[in-house]
């Protein structure tokens, strides 16, 4: 044989700058690859950790929702006992109960939405009607259907309410051509 033949496999020593390249940029590639995983796995613990947290936290939602009901029902039979002067006793009885209610509800976290008098937000108020109004600002809730409440930092239900809007145009239009009309008679 001669001294320029290759008689076996490479040694270490052998190895040519493109294989140590080679096998650089492979090294570099699954380091990117395991980085990446990582981040990816890491971001998906502290999501499904979140998700957990938020499970625990609004876990008495459903509940919550169906007493509202309740408190709906209490407080329309304290609006009518009201009118109805013959039923004392019995509307105190249900003013001390919606009022521990109530009380036990804000211990776990239901507020209610104070919505009259206040700029309409669209967050919070659901708007069921438009109500002219010289007194009030535009936009501003001048009545409430039926009230919100949150659990927490969410709507639980949002408060239907009726928004002020300025008297139109054409209706202070006509009243006034009527009252000139009048005047000239």
């Amino acid at each position: 044989m001669t001294e320029n033949q290759d008689t076996g496999p490479k040694g270490p020593e052998q190895n040519t700058g493109e294989e140590i390249e080679a096998l650089n940029k492979s090294l570099s590639e699954a380091n990117d690859k395991y980085v990446r995983l990582y981040a990816e796995f890491e971001n998906y613990k502290r999501f499904a950790s979140r998700q957990k947290e938020d499970q625990l936290k609004y876990a008495n939602e459903s509940l919550l929702k169906d007493l509202l009901t309740v408190i709906d029902h209490l407080e329309l039979a304290l609006q009518h006992s009201s009118d109805n002067e013959t039923s004392g006793p019995l509307a105190e009885g249900v003013q001390l109960t919606l009022k521990e209610i109530k009380t036990t509800l804000e211990k776990y976290g239901l507020t209610g939405i104070d919505a009259l008098n206040k700029p309409f937000d669209p967050s919070v108020h659901h708007a069921m009607s438009q109500i002219e109004s010289e007194d009030a600002e535009d936009n501003t809730v001048v009545r409430e259907f039926r009230k919100g409440y949150m659990f927490k930092d969410r709507v639980l239900r949002a408060s239907l309410v009726g928004v002020a809007k300025k008297p139109s145009a054409t209706k202070a239009g006509v009243s006034q051509d009527q009252a000139v009309t009048t005047e000239e008679s």
